[in-house]
C-alpha cells in the first residue's frame, strides 16, 4: 500500500490512528505503529509532564514513527509544543485552532505538520497556513466534531476536489472496506479513532470500551454544539444534558451541567452514569475488543479482498 501518505510518514499501511483523549496513551501509539500504522499520542487529555513521560515510553516501545494529536483550544500550548520540540517528535497533528500560528515553528524544526478540519473552508485554511496534509473528518466521527454536519462520504471528494496535499478521511472507518470506499472518493489514507478504543492497549477503561462493544445503532448522538459540537454515547449525562436543552439551554446552562473533567470521569475512569462518553456512530459495527495487530492486520485483510472482488467483477463490488 504505497502512496503519499506511505511516504509523507514512512510507515507500511496508510492507517493513522486518532488522538483520541483518555485513550491514546504510548501504549496504544507504539503498538499502531508496530502493526505497521501510524500511532499518534493523544496531548489532549495530558498535562505537559505526562505528555513527556508518554513520548519518551513511546520512543523506548517502538523504533518505528509516530506523532502527537494537540488540540489547541488547551492551555499551555507553548510548553507543549517545545516538549515536542525537544524532543525530536517528527509528526504533529493540531486540530481546533488556526493552523497558521503554530505550523511556521513546527515546519522550520523539521515536524511534518497534519491539520483535522471538518470542512472545504477549514482544509482550504489549512493548506494556505502550509501543512503537509489535512485530516477530513466526517461529523459520523466520535468526541469533538464539525458544527456543519458534513459527512465523510460527501466531505472527502469536496475537500478531493480543491485541495493539493494528501488527504486523510476520518469519521464512520472501521473496517477495510470503509478504507477502501474512503481511498476511492479520493483520500490517501484512513484516520481510525473507535475502533481502536476498543483496543486491549487502550488506556480508555474496561467500562467504556465494554460499553462501546455493546453499543448499537442510534446508541450516539452529537450535541453540546452550543459549546464544541461532540457526539457521545447515551447515558445519564447524556439525558442531563437533553432535560437542560428541554427546559431552555443557554450556555450558562450548558456550562454548568457539563462541569469540570467529566471526559476523565467517563472515559478513563469508567463512571458510565456520570462520565462524558466520547465515541463515533462505527461503534454499532464494533463487536469485540481485539489487539491492536489485529485490528490492523483485519483491515488491510478486508481492504484487499474487497479490491480483489471489485477487480474481479469487472470494476463493480458485488454483494
Amino acid at each position: 500500500m504505497k502512496n503519499r501518505i506511505t511516504d509523507l510518514f514512512g510507515i507500511q499501511y496508510p492507517i493513522i490512528q486518532g488522538g483520541m483523549i483518555w485513550a491514546s496513551g504510548w501504549r496504544l501509539a507504539s503498538a499502531v505503529s508496530n502493526a505497521g500504522g501510524l500511532g499518534v499520542i493523544g496531548a489532549g487529555s495530558m498535562y505537559p509532564d505526562v505528555l513527556k513521560k508518554h513520548i519518551i515510553k513511546c520512543k523506548e516501545a517502538t523504533d518505528k514513527p509516530f506523532g502527537v494529536n494537540v488540540p489547541m483550544l488547551y492551555p499551555n500550548l507553548e510548553e507543549i509544543f517545545k516538549i515536542i520540540i525537544d524532543l525530536k517528535v517528527k509528526i504533529v497533528f493540531t486540530s481546533a485552532g488556526n493552523p497558521k500560528v503554530w505550523t511556521p515553528l513546527l515546519r522550520e524544526k523539521g515536524i511534518k505538520v497534519i491539520h483535522v478540519v471538518s470542512s472545504l473552508k477549514f482544509a482550504l485554511k489549512a493548506q494556505e497556513a502550509g501543512v503537509d496534509a489535512i485530516v477530513a473528518e466526517g461529523f459520523e466521527a466520535g468526541g469533538h466534531n464539525g458544527r456543519d454536519e458534513s459527512t465523510t462520504i460527501t466531505l472527502i471528494p469536496l475537500v478531493k476536489k480543491y485541495i493539493r496535499i494528501p488527504i486523510i478521511a476520518a469519521g464512520g472507518i472501521a473496517t477495510g472496506e470503509a478504507m477502501l470506499a474512503s481511498m476511492v472518493l479520493g483520500a490517501d489514507g484512513v484516520q481510525v479513532g473507535s475502533r481502536f478504543v476498543a483496543s486491549h492497549e487502550a488506556s480508555s477503561h474496561i467500562n467504556f470500551k465494554e460499553m462501546v462493544v455493546d453499543a448499537k445503532e442510534g446508541d450516539t448522538e452529537l450535541t453540546l454544539k452550543e459549546l464544541a459540537p461532540v457526539r457521545l454515547l447515551k447515558n445519564k449525562f447524556y439525558k442531563d444534558v437533553q432535560e437542560v436543552y428541554r427546559s431552555g439551554a443557554t450556555v450558562e446552562k450548558l456550562k454548568a451541567v457539563l462541569g469540570r473533567a467529566r471526559a476523565k470521569k467517563g472515559m478513563f475512569e469508567g463512571d458510565l452514569e456520570e462520565g462524558e462518553l466520547e465515541i463515533g456512530q462505527v461503534s454499532a459495527l464494533i463487536t469485540d475488543i481485539k489487539s491492536v495487530k489485529e485490528i490492523i492486520d483485519t483491515m488491510v485483510m478486508e481492504f484487499n479482498q474487497a479490491q480483489n472482488k471489485v477487480a474481479a467483477n469487472g470494476g463493480i463490488l458485488t454483494p
